[in-house]
């Protein structure tokens, strides 16, 4: 059961760390504002204005979901070498931690069912579930 919950985290820092090591390391890489103009299916694209020197671009993405919406403004980080954005931020960190909010809650389940050590699965439950408030409340 260890075993399993330790899978489960590991996943969940290895689902989170694909946009978060770009919001949190982001000393160095290109900071600014994008203003949502059109969605699809995955993705959102609109005008990027970055911080400091530099023109406006047209047609960079940002991932599509709930917190993303059409008209919208809202700091972003680009990811090097691509015309993809993350959100910035605290917001954006937090979101980007989000799928290890899931993988604590799931392995405080394994935790406390499978290895019977209720407080620390109360313990790490209510991280995961103070990580998914603070992400539902920031966005």
């Amino acid at each position: 059961m260890a075993v399993v919950a330790l899978l489960l985290l590991v996943g969940g820092v290895w689902g989170s760390w694909g946009s978060a090591q770009h919001v949190m390391l982001a000393k160095g890489r290109e900071h600014g504002r994008l203003t949502v103009v059109s969605c699809g299916d995955d993705t959102c694209t609109g005008p990027y204005d970055p911080n400091g020197a530099g023109g406006p671009r047209a047609g960079m993405t940002i991932e599509k979901s709930v917190a993303v919406k059409k008209g919208e403004e809202f700091p972003v980080v680009v990811k090097p070498d691509t015309r993809e954005v993350v959100r910035g931020g605290l917001a954006g960190v937090l979101y980007a931690w989000a799928p290890l909010g899931g993988a604590l809650l799931l392995a405080s389940l394994v935790i406390g069912g499978g290895m019977r050590l209720t407080r620390t699965a109360w313990t790490v439950a209510g991280a995961g579930a103070a990580l998914l408030i603070g992400t539902f409340l920031a966005l």
